[in-house]
């Protein structure tokens, strides 16, 4: 499955590039401003798309950490911050 831009012209939706699809194919249509969650304006969606594209240059840079090595620090952190918390 892959996503297709397309835009409503005239009450009907029109793709923004030819699309070579079967005659008769089935085709699911998402309207983005309809999605909820979905608040994020061009620039605040670019900005999250360029993230992801750094962080999967770091996945193939290998700048990574195990993921129970991360969730084992998450865990000492919220300890420590619990006992000094309880030492007040």
């Amino acid at each position: 499955m892959h996503a297709l831009k397309a835009h409503v012209k005239n009450g009907q939706i029109a793709f923004d590039e030819p699309a070579e699809l079967p005659e008769g194919a089935e085709v699911a249509v998402l309207v983005r401003s309809a999605t909820p969650g979905d608040e994020m304006d061009d620039q605040e969606r670019a900005e999250l798309l360029k993230s992801i594209d750094e962080g999967l240059a770091d996945v193939d840079a290998g700048d990574v950490i195990d993921f129970d090595e991360y969730l084992a620090s998450l865990r000492a952190r919220r300890a420590r911050e619990s006992s000094s918390r309880n030492a007040r």
